[in-house]
């Protein structure tokens, strides 16, 4: 029994198997209204340096830039989007094209430009990426970490304040792991 060219398993194999050039293809991400009336496209393949506004999942509604275009997992990093790890570090969150609409394109390179048959008058210095915007100077301002709290330690008549501020804090301890083997007891090696 052969498969159909449009079954589920081809199509599946299909993408894993993809080259570089058809995975840039498959990532395309539709356009803005204003973008696809300014630029007669639907929708173009994602760059870094584009502006994009998420459509679903918790950061729903934010337009953030992007920072890393993943082929290989056909997922795009953004600025600003963040996921917090099980011991309280932020890593960045990847994001699938799906979920993206590109409301400001990067036009700095100038081969994009001559395949979108946009003249050199048309872009702004904006897009070209030779000056930020306004609003933009604001969100690239990374905030600051909130300072760890400091929890009064007893103080000994011997030490002095002086030894107490050098001291660098202790850093928190991870619980000890358990192995699931079982140490071998007197009874165990006896048998």
């Amino acid at each position: 029994m052969s498969g159909s060219p449009h079954s589920p398993r081809r199509q599946r194999k299909a993408l894993y198997t993809a080259d570089t050039f058809e995975r840039r293809v498959r990532m395309t991400v539709p356009l803005s209204r204003e973008l696809r009336a300014r630029f007669h496209r639907r929708s173009l393949p994602v760059r870094k340096g584009d502006t994009v506004r998420v459509l679903g999942g918790s950061y729903e509604g934010r337009e953030e830039r992007v920072a890393k275009v993943d082929r290989r997992g056909y997922t795009v990093t953004l600025d600003n989007v963040t996921l917090k790890t099980a011991d309280e570090k932020m890593k960045p969150l990847s994001l699938g094209v799906g979920h993206l609409v590109i409301t400001r394109l990067n036009l700095s390179d100038p081969w994009r430009r001559r395949s979108m048959r946009v003249s050199d008058e048309e872009v702004t210095p904006e897009e070209r990426g030779e000056a930020p915007a306004e609003g933009e100077e604001a969100a690239e301002v990374a905030p600051t970490p909130a300072p760890a709290p400091e929890s009064p330690a007893p103080e000994t008549e011997g030490e002095s304040p002086a030894a107490e501020v050098d001291e660098a804090p202790a850093a928190p301890t991870k619980p000890a792991r358990r192995s699931r083997s079982k140490a071998p007891t007197e009874e165990g090696e006896d048998a």
